[in-house]
């Protein structure tokens, strides 16, 4: 009798087979109970009949409870009338008969199932939010390895920030201040120098006293870096990515798509090119839309609800104005105003994924940059470094997983995205 997962159990049809589950379900009808599986790779319903199972064991059955631990011996069949799989069950041993559940099938509430994560994880919806995240993660790092691209890792304690200190969660380093890092591309844009294109993949951190939909306080970011490119090429790399991270969902999560009852024709768009518009062109139709943003300013999180809402495919917004952005973001060539720099934006209201410009690539001009935002030179010393030896052109972007995984989820909060959510109000568990 060969031990198998539940996702290969279409390959055993007619033989009898040993798989070790969780009870995810169950519930009886005279003397057949049916106990819906889990295994981690799947779920299985098996159907126990007590006329063919001895009368000791068609006792112990009747101890079932759920999230159970069981090890089930059986005959695997098709369903007559879906195309599924069914173990007729020979025998059983149970691993561990569980307490009574604390979540059960009725309705609880947000708080609950937050303080109960590390049981809710276990849900059939959760578990397929996170293996449809494991699966963006996994196309990330190949589409990354396919293109030049090598994985450096960046540091998590750094002496200063990206974009400022006012969002960084400060701690005691020895005999002085250290910030948990925010991103890290300053520091993989030194690595480009020695390998042209680059990237970094982990936890990054943000003291932003946020309540939205959108914000954790810890969340993971890809940063990409490369050499020799211009903006359009950044932007073409991008959507490449972001192309290849959806294809590969839709090849391998079928079943957990249709779990989360997820209409895939939106993410099926992303065969089609991209959108594109520019800062100001953006402003202007969310005004039309009814928005009271105004000619300079960045959008908020209701006006990139509002704008994707218009469209069935990513869009990237591009040139915005240079005083909303960071230091190191380049200036457009014919006005000097607005930084060579570019947001893509989820569709259905998702809105901002991907952030990315071009970098400063000359000494004198990234120091006047630095003194304007009035950051600390020492502290950007080794940066400035990058342009005296060997400077090219080059730019990069940053990816926010949760964000990504909430769009493709097709889900209300980035908080069911990440499987231990950090924000302003949840340390625990």
């Amino acid at each position: 009798m060969e031990k198998i997962f539940i996702k290969d159990i279409a390959k055993f049809v007619g033989q009898e087979v040993e798989i070790s589950a969780w009870v995810a379900n169950h519930r009886s009808s005279g003397k057949i109970a049916f106990w819906h599986l889990r295994d981690g790779t799947g779920f299985v319903q098996a159907i126990v009949n007590e006329s063919e199972l001895s009368a000791e064991k068609a006792s112990e059955s009747k101890k079932i409870s759920l999230e159970s631990s069981v090890k089930v011996r059986g005959l695997v069949s098709k369903h007559p009338k879906k195309d599924e799989y069914e173990i007729q069950v020979k025998d059983f041993e149970f691993y561990q008969i569980a307490d009574e559940y604390p979540i059960g099938k009725k309705e609880h509430g947000v708080d609950f199932l937050l303080d109960n994560r590390h049981l809710w994880l276990r849900s059939s919806r959760q578990w397929a939010v996170q293996r449809i995240r494991n699966t963006l993660i996994q196309a990330t790092y190949r589409y990354m390895d396919e293109n030049n691209f090598i994985k450096i890792d960046s540091p998590i304690l750094t002496p200063s920030a990206c974009e400022g200190t006012t969002e960084l969660f400060e701690i005691d380093y020895f005999d002085t201040k250290a910030y948990l890092s925010q991103s890290g591309q300053l520091y993989i844009e030194a690595a480009i120098f020695a390998h042209n294109r680059v990237y970094d993949f982990g936890p990054v951190f943000r003291a932003e006293k946020s309540k939205t939909r959108r914000h954790l306080t810890e969340f993971w970011m890809m940063d990409a870096e490369m050499a020799f490119v211009d903006l359009e090429q950044n932007l073409q790399i991008q959507e490449e990515l972001i192309r290849f991270m959806i294809k590969l969902v839709l090849e391998k999560n079928q079943n957990e798509l249709a779990i989360l009852e997820r209409d895939i024709k939106p993410l099926e768009n992303i065969s089609k090119p991209f959108y594109k518009m520019n800062h100001s062109e953006a402003i202007k139709k969310l005004q039309a839309l009814g928005s009271d943003i105004k000619d300079g300013e960045d959008l908020g999180g209701d006006d990139e609800t509002m704008l994707t809402k218009q469209f069935d495919n990513p869009i990237f917004i591009t040139n915005y104005p240079a005083k909303i952005k960071a230091f190191y973001m380049k200036r457009n060539a014919s006005d000097q105003n607005l930084a060579e720099c570019a947001d893509l934006l989820a569709p259905e209201g998702y809105g901002e994924i991907i952030g990315g410009s071009q970098r400063e690539d000359d000494y004198q001009v990234l120091l006047d940059r630095i003194k304007e935002h009035k950051l600390p030179q020492k502290d950007f010393e080794w940066y400035l470094d990058l342009r005296k030896y060997g400077s090219v052109p080059h730019g990069g972007f940053g990816f926010g997983l949760e964000r990504i995984v909430g769009w493709v989820c097709g889900l209300e909060h980035v908080r069911e995205t990440i499987p231990f959510p950090r924000t302003i109000y949840r340390l625990r568990p």
